[in-house]
This record gives C-alpha cells, sequence and structure tokens, in this order.
C-alpha cells in the first residue's frame, strides 16, 4: 500500500476535490471523518456523472464531496492477502482500495499499480525470502537443509526436513508469500511426529 494519503474531509467543496484529483494525477480519493475513518471514495467518474446530472438545471447550492462520494467505501486491512485485494478490485471494479487498521481509521491506500509491484517480485527475491524468512527464520533449519529454487513465481523445495509436520509448515508458508503463484514439494523428514502412538501391547496387572 501507499501510506501518504490524498484525502478529503466531508466537507471538501467540489471545485477542491476536483483539483486534488488533477494536481496529485490521480483518479480518485477517500473521503474521511475527523477520526480519520472512511466514509466513502470519490472517483472521477463520480464527478463527471455529478457535473451532468447538472449541466441542464439552475445553479445549485455549493456541493461537498460528501454529496458526490460513492459510500460505503470498499475497504481492506493490511494484513489481508494481495490476492484476495486484486479479487475485490476486478469483481468490484474498482481501482483503489483504502486500507484501515482495526478501528476502521485510514493509514493508506492500494491501487491496482500497488498490487502488480507486488506480483513483479524476482525470482530471486522470492528465493532469499523462502531461504531466510521461513527455512531459517521460522523453522529454525540450516539455510542448506532445503535447497530452494524459483521460477516465474512457482516455488520449488528439495530436501529433508527434521519433522513430518514441518513439511505442510513450509509449504503453506511459501504459498502465503506475495508474489509466490505455485509450489511444489519434494520434501523428505527424518521424524515422523504425526502419526499415532504405538497402541499398549498388554495390560500391567
Amino acid at each position: 500500500m501507499t501510506s501518504e494519503v490524498v484525502q478529503a474531509r466531508r466537507t471538501t467543496p467540489f471545485k477542491e476535490v476536483v483539483r486534488l484529483l488533477d494536481l496529485h494525477r490521480i483518479s480518485g480519493l477517500p473521503v474521511v471523518d475527523q477520526d480519520d475513518k472512511v466514509l466513502g471514495v470519490v472517483s472521477g467518474t463520480d464527478l463527471v456523472r455529478e457535473q451532468a446530472a447538472h449541466a441542464d438545471r439552475p445553479p445549485a447550492p455549493a456541493r461537498t464531496a460528501e454529496d458526490v462520494m460513492s459510500t460505503p467505501a470498499i475497504t481492506v486491512h493490511p494484513e489481508q492477502p494481495v490476492a484476495d485485494a486484486a479479487r475485490l478490485m476486478e469483481r468490484r471494479g474498482i481501482e483503489r482500495l483504502p486500507v484501515v487498521d482495526e478501528e476502521d481509521r485510514l493509514i493508506g491506500i492500494a491501487t491496482r499499480r500497488d498490487l502488480l509491484r507486488v506480483f513483479l517480485r524476482t525470482d530471486g527475491d522470492l528465493r532469499r525470502e523462502v531461504t531466510d524468512g521461513i527455512v531459517a527464520g521460522e523453522l529454525g533449519l540450516s539455510p542448506g537443509a532445503v535447497a530452494v529454487s524459483v521460477r516465474d513465481g512457482v516455488v520449488t523445495l528439495r530436501g529433508r526436513v527434521e519433522l513430518r509436520s514441518d513439511v505442510p509448515r513450509l509449504i503453506h508458508s511459501a504459498w502465503r508469500l506475495e508474489g509466490v503463484i505455485g509450489v511444489v514439494s519434494f520434501l523428505s523428514y527424518r521424524l515422523d511426529d504425526c502419526a499415532p502412538p504405538a497402541a499398549s501391547q498388554g495390560v500391567r496387572s
């Protein structure tokens, strides 16, 4: 997301909203209240629609961002996966998503361009993150325990981990990395910590 957000208040005049969009060369912006909670979003489409609606009418009272915004605003939280945000944008036909905290206060904005940058991460970046962040960091294994290769966003894992439960954990963590589009596993394990305990061979009297 982009943390520096061009925004408007509900009382921001219509002409000022137009000026902000033009000045910053953006196609829309969120409208927030005095507590920075997102009330709606104003897009260039909203402004054109508003102008067309009043083209053949007598001059109307001064309009504000609140009068022309689309509401309720469609928002996301910072921990949501990029793929989910991309699907939401596509399904709703929108170009930007305000990012809000647990109290619905604006902390950033994600645009289609922001999401595209994530999916353009290099294979080398992804390999380093799997090796250093997951194999060594999360699982505490030596970096050489698992051979990690990445091609066109597909991660391939080869090697032997300590526990059987480490295998799905490693695969799941790799899948969750932004920019990863597939995971192929050729992993084996030394100890099976998922097998049920052996049944007792008898009962002592």
